[in-house]
């Protein structure tokens, strides 16, 4: 599968690697194009999952705030209830396309 943002591929990787989580496709980190992300500083704490780490995606000459997150470090309860560490993994916001 592939996370596309007007045109451009942002994450790639074989569908049994991203885990769903509330709606939302996470990808492996290491199948992220981490030149496109620039790390946010928006704060939020996800009750069950912990801490999220936000970025900020390069559009061409267009910085999109916040439209990517990831938990670097969540919850270990969590994995109990995602069923997979899924730490490091990347979500997208809605502009971003997953397609396979």
């Amino acid at each position: 599968m592939k996370a596309v943002l007007n045109d451009i591929v942002i994450a790639e990787a074989d569908p049994s690697d991203l885990i769903k989580i509330e709606g939302n496709w996470y990808f492996p980190p290491q199948s992220v194009n981490a030149e496109l992300l620039q790390k946010s500083s928006t704060p939020y704490t996800c009750p069950w999952k912990g801490e999220c780490q936000y970025f900020s995606l390069k559009s061409g000459d267009v910085l999109l705030q916040d439209r990517a997150w990831s938990y670097p470090t969540p919850y270990p309860t969590s994995f109990d209830r995602v069923g997979k560490d899924y730490s490091d993994y990347v979500a997208f916001w809605k502009e971003v396309q997953v397609v396979d």
